[in-house]
């Protein structure tokens, strides 16, 4: 049976369950669940993983890279996992590599998307800035090991398992030898993706974007953005919907003069619905939307608040 290793991050737990939906994408059902956890909150893998191995080891600081991975290789002998699994948040996105180059194997970075080929996994991940998807297989034998989008895969939980919690030891400690000076905390700011409502802007409605906050305030959701308002400086990356920025599944999505390009729409996970508002009644978002309003955004959102 397949062993599959998913490392639960702190304050990112949720990511990491999800994660075994990516595992049930490869295996189908049939293959054996381990939780990394150090000092992560592990309510949420209880009664999900067929064990959560628990590493308390003091030496070991929060997000130390260095240590992480001589006790994930440290295990991997142990165990001998058959994949690894890292959500690739910002500091997953420091793990994976540090990892793979410890593991000598490869690492398919940012994957969105799982499927088969003959009888090797395929992993799916955008390539050339959100152009192209690109299908990357393990041609040798040895570890399958990726990071993963987060909120490309929900997990639905379809039957509950015994949870084993073994806690674990490393028999070698290798911190880094790097010193703490100074910590600035950045303020706590809400994801797009947490939201159940998104108001989203895009060229149609570039030069009056600031109008959609009033929007989103009332209909208590937040704002979010297309890749083209990005790059035009109007807001940030931490808002984008899309293959090259996030991947959201809110219950109720307006398009305010998105033209729907691949990129985007890669970018809507299971959205319940979707409110379109173009004045080319033609575009691709307007063909996924439940309604589709012809004509201009910004006198949409004026009229509707």
């Amino acid at each position: 049976m397949k062993k599959c290793l998913i490392f639960l991050e702190k304050e990112q737990e949720n990511f990491g369950v999800d994660l075994l939906k990516t595992a049930e994408e490869m295996y189908g059902r049939d293959f054996e669940s381990y939780a990394l956890s150090f000092r992560a909150n592990e309510v949420s893998a209880h009664n999900k993983f067929n064990e959560i191995i628990r590493v308390s080891d003091e030496r070991i600081r929060d997000f130390d890279v260095h240590a992480i991975v001589g006790v994930i290789e440290e295990l991997h002998e142990l165990y001998q996992f058959d994949s690894i699994l890292i959500t690739a948040t910002h500091f997953g996105r420091m793990l994976a590599p540090a990892l793979a180059m410890r593991l000598q194997t490869g690492l398919v970075a940012d994957v969105t998307q799982i499927g088969h080929y003959e009888d090797k996994i395929e992993m799916v991940r955008p390539a050339f800035s959100g152009k192209i998807l690109a299908g990357i297989i393990n041609t040798r034998d040895s570890i399958v090991m990726m990071s993963v989008r987060p909120g490309v895969f929900l997990y639905e939980e379809n039957q509950e398992c015994t949870t084993r919690v073994v806690e674990y030891t490393p028999k070698q400690v290798d911190c880094a030898k790097i010193e703490q000076v100074s910590r600035r905390v950045k303020p706590v700011s809400k994801d797009i993706r947490e939201s159940d409502v998104l108001v989203a802007g895009g060229g149609g409605i570039l030069r009056d974007f600031d109008v959609i906050d009033g929007l989103a305030e009332r209909l208590r959701g937040m704002k979010a953005a297309s890749r083209r308002v990005v790059d035009s400086g109007k807001t940030d990356r931490s808002i984008q919907v899309g293959q090259s920025g996030k991947i959201v599944h809110p219950k109720l999505y307006i398009a305010l003069g998105i033209y729907g390009a691949l990129q985007h729409v890669a970018g809507l996970n299971r959205v319940e619905h979707i409110i379109a508002v173009n004045t080319n009644k033609n575009a691709p978002m307007c063909s996924l939307a439940d309604v589709v309003v012809e004509g201009d955004a910004k006198t949409f959102v004026d009229k509707l608040i």
